[in-house]
């Protein structure tokens, strides 16, 4: 009796210890929240509202954002076997490590195991003593047809470098490299190697969860607003301020966030809210032209007493003026420094005649 509580204690200790290796690439500070991605690879062919489904994921036009495809989708949009998928979850910092908020939450199903649903429904994307740990299971062995279990995919809200990022809980594919991973998502080799506490290529491991930091576009989202931090990956799309606003990422655009009226019923609203600037000659989308300025009504976020909030952005594409050698001067004060010369010059020349 005593050799088996022995056992199982080294069990348990040997599952945490599994768990501790298997998540320090998504390290995460205790309470934070923030909007994550993680890489599902589809076992079979299937329709897009299926895998919505396994993934909980509330509205549809979050999943077609994620993956840029057209809003005007249909659910039936079929995913091919193989394909990889973006899904966007919620993430929350506990215990030094991210997780997906209370989502998704799987029932199993007959015939079911932690390791077959870690492994085979959830393609890998962590390891089922996670799953253990959080739903407090006793013996990994022993689970129930139509328990329900939360299913806590890997995720971080940590800044990169000093920079907000969206964690990608990316998927390795057999025979890949750090390099490849690194120039395929635009990071750097060894952003990745401390992000997820590797020295060399030899320590991926293929089919489990890698953590890659996406670029997000720069808004005037406000840190008072709902939706702060709002970040929003290059090639990607979303929906917020109660579906009001529907904002995009195109790195082709300096990396500036472009947002504008969805037209979408909103969410929670009775109607969705003015999105006019100060002044009232722009909405949110809107751009005018004064010279070589351009100024746009940016989106700024939103409250819960249905107000969005706008700013005006102006970007310039002004010629800048440079002094001589290149580096940028005064115009007026290059004019001070050519009559000096011309003052000089003058005083030589005449010099000269009086020499002669």
């Amino acid at each position: 009796m005593g050799f088996a509580i022995i056992l199982m204690c080294l069990l348990f200790y040997s599952s945490f210890t599994t768990i501790s290796v298997a998540q320090q690439a998504f390290k995460c500070r205790e309470g934070t929240t923030c909007r994550s991605l993680v890489g599902y690879k589809s076992p079979n062919t299937t329709s897009i509202s299926s895998i919505q489904k396994l993934f909980g994921v509330k509205n549809l036009h979050s999943l077609l954002g994620a993956n840029n495809l057209r809003s005007s989708t249909s659910p039936n949009y079929m995913i091919q076997e193989q394909q990889v998928i973006k899904i966007p979850i919620p993430c929350i910092c506990f215990n030094g490590t991210g997780a997906s908020n209370k989502m998704p939450i799987y029932t199993v199903q007959p015939d079911d195991g932690l390791y077959y649903i870690a492994n085979n429904v959830f393609m890998g994307l962590l390891a089922h003593q996670r799953i253990q740990q959080v739903n407090r299971i006793e013996n990994p062995n022993v689970i129930y047809v139509g328990q329900e279990l939360w299913i806590p995919l890997p995720c971080s809200c940590e800044e990169v470098e000093g920079e907000r990022v969206v964690h990608y809980a990316h998927l390795v594919e057999e025979g890949s490299t750090v390099e490849e991973i690194a120039e395929k998502f635009g990071t750097t080799n060894d952003t990745l190697y401390r992000l997820n506490g590797i020295t060399n290529n030899s320590q991926l491991i293929a089919a489990t969860a890698f953590d890659v930091p996406l670029k997000a576009c720069n808004s005037s989202v406000r840190i008072d607003s709902l939706d702060s931090p709002f970040l929003v990956p290059n090639n990607t799309y979303f929906f917020t301020a109660n579906n009001c606003v529907k904002c995009k990422c195109d790195a082709a655009n300096n990396w500036t966030l472009q947002c504008e009226p969805s037209g979408k019923k909103p969410s929670s609203w009775s109607a969705c809210p003015a999105m006019q600037c100060e002044g009232g000659l722009l909405t949110i989308g809107n751009t005018t032209t004064s010279g070589c300025n351009t100024t746009t009504c940016a989106y700024a976020g939103f409250s819960g007493d249905q107000n969005i909030f706008t700013a005006l952005a102006t970007q310039s594409t002004c010629p800048v003026t440079t002094a001589p050698g290149g580096s940028p001067g005064n115009f007026a004060s290059r004019i001070g420094l050519s009559r000096n010369y011309l003052f000089i010059c003058i005083h030589m020349i005449l010099l000269l005649v009086y020499l002669l």
